[in-house]
């Protein structure tokens, strides 16, 4: 598996050799088509370019490049255009991501190859051509230069393209506007939406102009409506994939029959936006405070490695090549099923506390049985290596159906980081202790890094994603002395 991009979702890389043969083994597409247009609804089925398959394959072949499949791989692409033609289809959107990578001259020149053969596949269906993740850059001559009907941009993840595409697209294209944020959960401010494309709007066919979120709705939960347990203000500031539908909907009303239409929710999403940024829920004071307290001494160690070494080895007594392991073990069934009972209110939190108990020590005395120097408590009393932690750190919200795809059949519910993060209490240190009362051996202390944190949690959009992740960002420095 390999992640989607720079997403938290994965996909199983195909791995193609120089022999590599394809047939279309799936009606899928159109199976999904026709079941739509029973219930009265026409679609506009969507299918992965051929350029990004191969170029996101692998050869165990050295030094072979599958992208020189695409000969092979075209006609297949050109069945399924024909069949998806045939059943009555008249828009096609073939998602090409890749066109946002850094492409050399030979990849570009695929992208030319396999969208001229498509387009003469079968010439009356219209090909919505979709980019997302970022800017297409230096690829934009490219794109244009397409046999194609429409262009879609993510206007979330690269907003500046916005006016060199508008200045050098040709106006029989239809363009698609992705301007709702597909990849995180807080409430779109409309008005300054509206705002920002009011330019292009001006100057391009209104009927050659689409509204659509930023790309697949595939990394967002699906209805905020399900969620009963969430602050009020926190809950004011969301939206998932049902709300952000209803957001497209009220950009198009605002485009098609003026803001004064929907000026009642319009104000509503700026009301929204102005009391996040205002929230002293976001904002914590205490925060800010430490800080401005940092400063360059912090970064130093007060000693030096070799007399820290010495103090280290005299405490340990551990041998030359000490042996240990990662941290977390098996969350066995009966650990699942307590937990479960636990959260239920089915299982008392002493008796639950007695039982992981027990696992810990059994892990403690198995680690010692073998000969291990250094020990791991086993991390028993975690449900995540993530949630665990977010759950006990402020500037962290849960959901209780917030579920997102991570792989086939693997959901899972990230936190949200909608504040200044800082730590209340001592997270690890109870059980750490008590792991180490029961062996005479030393016992490490297991943290999930403030990064991993920050990377596998929603995050806020409200910080450039760049500032969020720095090692000299503020941000980051709070969380890190969270810890």
């Amino acid at each position: 598996m390999s992640k989607w991009f720079d997403t938290n979702y994965h996909y199983i890389v195909p791995e193609l050799d120089d022999d590599q043969t394809f047939a279309l083994s799936s009606t899928k597409p159109v199976d999904h088509f026709l079941e739509a247009k029973a219930f009265g609804i026409h679609t506009r089925p969507v299918i992965l370019g051929p350029v990004t398959f191969l170029k996101l394959s692998k050869s165990p072949a050295e030094g072979f490049n599958p992208l020189a499949l695409l000969p092979r791989l075209l006609p297949v692409y050109g069945q399924l255009l024909r069949r998806l033609k045939l059943s009555g289809v008249d828009w096609v959107q073939i998602d090409e991501p890749a066109l946002v990578l850094d492409l050399s001259p030979n990849e570009r020149a695929a992208f030319e190859v396999a969208y001229g053969q498509l387009a003469k596949a079968e010439p009356e269906l219209k090909i919505m051509l979709a980019t997302y993740f970022g800017p297409l850059g230096d690829n934009l001559e490219t794109a244009i230069s397409l046999p194609l009907a429409g262009l879609h941009l993510d206007l979330v993840r690269a907003p500046e393209q916005l006016e060199t595409v508008g200045r050098l697209t040709p106006k029989d294209f239809v363009l698609s506007l992705g301007l709702i944020d597909s990849r995180n959960v807080w409430r779109s401010n409309l008005p300054a939406i509206l705002d920002r494309i009011k330019p292009i709007v001006a100057g391009w066919p209104l009927d050659r102009i689409e509204i659509a979120p930023s790309c697949s709705m595939l990394h967002v939960p699906v209805d905020l409506r399900m969620e009963s347990a969430l602050d009020a203000d926190i809950n004011s500031w969301l939206a998932f994939a049902t709300q952000k539908t209803q957001e497209l909907v009220l950009l198009a009303r605002a485009l098609s029959e003026g803001r004064e239409a929907v000026a009642g929710e319009l104000k509503a999403c700026a009301d929204a936006a102005e009391t996040r940024a205002m929230s002293a829920k976001v904002h914590d004071p205490l925060v800010e405070g430490r800080l401005a307290s940092i400063d360059d001494s912090m970064t130093r160690r007060k000693s030096t490695f070799t007399k820290r070494s010495k103090v280290q080895a005299s405490t340990l007594g551990l041998p030359p090549f000490p042996t240990t392991t990662i941290g977390s073990f098996p969350q066995t069934p009966e650990v699942r099923k307590a937990r479960s009972a636990h959260t239920r209110g089915k299982l008392s939190y002493v008796d639950y506390e007695i039982l992981l108990r027990k696992q810990t020590e059994a892990a403690i005395r198995w680690q010692e049985e073998i000969g291990l120097d250094v020990l791991v408590h086993g991390e028993f009393e975690r449900n995540d290596m993530v949630q665990h932690f977010g759950e006990q750190l402020s500037g962290f919200a849960f959901t209780q159906h917030g579920w997102v795809q991570s792989y086939g059949s693997r959901y899972v519910r990230a936190p949200i980081i909608f504040g200044d993060v800082s730590r209340p209490n001592p997270m690890t240190v109870r059980w750490w202790r008590y792991a180490q009362s029961v062996t005479k051996k030393p016992v490490k202390g297991m943290l999930t890094g403030p990064v991993t944190i920050l990377n596998w949690s929603i995050v806020r959009d409200d910080l450039p994603r760049l500032e969020s992740t720095s090692a000299h960002d503020p941000k980051v420095a709070a969380c890190i002395r969270s810890f």
